[in-house]
């Protein structure tokens, strides 16, 4: 494939996902206000509906690799999209037939968190097939202040569209992003696998993964780094409302500023990653990051009055900051120093720890918050974020410029059982 055919894939893809983050971020305002506007849900019932919103990441984090593995990757992207798109289009019509429930909130929820799972490691595992090594570092920055982005808009286009349209019709909007980024996927060039005569056991290919990701003497740390930050980032999605309306008094309007600051950190540090990199080398630059997000956590609960707010955002941008430099370089060395046919296992395997730490750290947090107060807790989640940097100061991490330098010194390292190969992905 030529150079500029290259790109125009790439660009292709890019406007794909794009599309349909813009579309989620839309649905993830219209979809809690269908529930408390439409059906008056409780607390519990809203609680039910955020938690089927990942619990997906557990339950086929680790056989969501062998899954995609066994698929076309641009089939297993586009089915992902449709079944989204599907899930969420029934929600309108069952309200204008007048048989809308929480339940079918729930299960659209569920639906949507599995098919994210499936898409996201297909995404990840698509993009080095279509983009060429060295640009991998800033095509992975790229998506990531793209991410950022939606996050900071995405919110404000789905309060006016619920204002102009309603929630429930709102919806729509979310279901047609699906459909558009279906439909810019099937023009992508497809990458077929020749399957084995006999497949593996799904375990001995799931555990596979586990051992390339957990004994790898760079990934492995790195996937733990990942786990500490992503675990104090559930207790800080579970705490932040609680800790700016209960402790800090924070009008509504003040509340939705600061929490988007966030996006604004992931998007400075989406920008800086490649120059960081390059400046400093990834491996530096990883635990600089962990450093990065440890001053942020713990700059986020300190003061009062304006202070505590003025504290709160700086905290956050720099916590956010790090977090990205850390996800884009560690997502874009996996892509790199992985086999072709372990790729979607290695993705999923890091995905199934790192994420699965999000509502594990917010059922943590909640239940320390409840006697200690949501600051003290916040105090006591940025203790833990120490371990991101402290995991890789303890690992050959510490000894290396670049990533990279270690499998040019070391070899490639390969899992302790051979892996299965499927062809050119």
């Amino acid at each position: 494939m030529r150079v500029g055919e290259r790109a125009g894939v790439f660009w292709r893809w890019w406007t794909a996902g794009t599309t349909s983050m813009v579309g989620s971020a839309v649905g993830a305002v219209a979809l809690p206000l269908t529930a408390l506007t439409v059906l008056d849900a409780t607390a519990f019932q809203m609680g039910l509906i955020a938690a089927a919103s990942y619990v997906a990441w557990i339950v086929i984090g680790l056989p969501a690799g062998v899954i995609v593995q066994r698929l076309p990757l641009r089939g297993a992207q586009i089915g992902a999209d449709l079944a989204r798109a599907v899930a969420v289009a029934s929600i309108p019509l069952a309200w204008w037939w007048g048989h809308l429930t929480v339940t079918h909130l729930v299960v659209t929820a569920l639906v949507v968190s599995f098919a994210n799972v499936l898409f996201d490691v297909a995404n990840s595992t698509f993009l080095p097939s279509i983009v060429d090594r060295e640009q991998l570092q800033s095509r992975n920055s790229l998506t990531s202040a793209t991410h950022a982005a939606t996050q900071l808009s995405g919110p404000a286009l789905g309060g006016l569209a619920v204002q102009a349209l309603g929630a429930v019709p709102t919806l729509l909007v979310d279901s047609a992003s699906y459909l558009v980024s279906a439909a810019l996927l099937r023009t992508l060039p497809a990458r077929r696998a020749d399957a084995p005569d006999r497949w593996p056991p799904v375990g001995e290919l799931i555990r596979q993964g586990w051992r390339f990701v957990a004994y790898h003497p760079v990934m492995g740390p790195s996937m733990w780094a990942a786990t500490a930050m992503n675990f104090v980032c559930g207790a800080q999605f579970a705490l932040y409302p609680l800790y700016l309306v209960r402790e800090l008094h924070a009008p509504a309007g003040l509340v939705g500023i600061l929490l988007a600051v966030e996006g604004a950190g992931a998007l400075v540090g989406a920008a800086l990653t490649s120059w960081i990199t390059t400046r400093i080398g990834t491996a530096r630059a990883l635990i600089a990051a962990g450093f990065t997000t440890v001053a942020g956590a713990f700059l986020i609960p300190w003061g009062t009055g304006w202070p505590a707010y003025a504290a709160f955002a700086a905290g956050n941008v720099v916590f956010s900051l790090g977090t990205v430099v850390l996800s884009v370089t560690t997502r874009t060395y996996r892509q790199i120093a992985s086999p072709p046919d372990l790729l979607s296992r290695v993705m999923a395997t890091v995905r199934f720890v790192s994420w699965g730490a999000i509502p594990v750290g917010g059922l943590v947090a909640g239940a320390v918050a409840g006697p200690l107060g949501a600051r003290a807790t916040l105090l006591i989640v940025a203790g833990v974020v120490v371990a991101a940097p402290l995991v890789l100061l303890l690992s050959p991490v510490r000894h290396l410029r670049d990533l990279t330098d270690h499998d040019r010194d070391e070899g490639p390292t390969q899992p302790d059982a051979p892996a299965v190969t499927v062809g050119g992905r």
